[in-house]
């Protein structure tokens, strides 16, 4: 019972603290916490790599044909997109898979549609509430799930592309924010 109660009271902690004019509903919340953890340290990771490396690409071993940093980056970005367009029943960005329709090329650029991308996303998922989480969706990213399910999906995506591009930036003699503790 106080695991309940611990958990609830962190969830209404952090509902609360999004805003006085949002109310985020618990369960919303629940997943978002660790949606916005893993914001925090993909875009500290990606601002990490410096700009004139971010065409790089593992070739040793069984990196053969693998992204480019950038290109991972975009890729994010742009399921971060699909994903949430899927749960408002929006068509999604046509090919993420390949970077997307983004014009994004630049550090810069990439740096600005990955956050975009970040907020987007948050703001759909802290709409979820026990009436809605539970609604079909179906899309070509997600395949037929439900609103909570693609939540969670895209929090697992970005999460294990976050552990790919560990390895670039390592693989570049760079240590990751969070491993170094300076994520914000």
């Amino acid at each position: 019972m106080k695991r309940v109660t611990l958990l609830s009271a962190a969830c209404l902690t952090l509902a609360s603290s999004t805003g006085a004019q949002e109310r985020v509903d618990p369960m919303a919340a629940t997943v978002a916490q660790w949606f916005t953890m893993i914001e925090k340290s993909f875009v500290s990771l990606a601002n990490a790599m410096p700009a004139d490396r971010w065409n790089f690409a593992p070739k040793d071993g069984q990196f053969s044909g693998v992204r480019t940093f950038a290109e991972q980056v975009k890729h994010v970005a742009c399921a971060n997109y699909a994903f949430f367009n899927e749960v408002e029943h929006k068509e999604p960005p046509p090919r993420c898979e390949s970077g997307g329709p983004s014009p994004a090329r630049t550090k810069d650029e990439l740096m600005q549609y990955l956050r975009e991308s970040f907020a987007y996303a948050g703001q759909v998922m802290r709409r979820l509430t026990p009436a809605n989480a539970l609604d079909a969706v179906e899309g070509p990213y997600g395949g037929k799930t439900t609103r909570l399910g693609i939540s969670t999906l895209a929090v697992w995506h970005a999460t294990d592309h976050y552990g790919q591009l560990v390895v670039y930036l390592r693989m570049n003699g760079i240590v990751p924010p969070a491993s170094a503790g300076t994520v914000p």
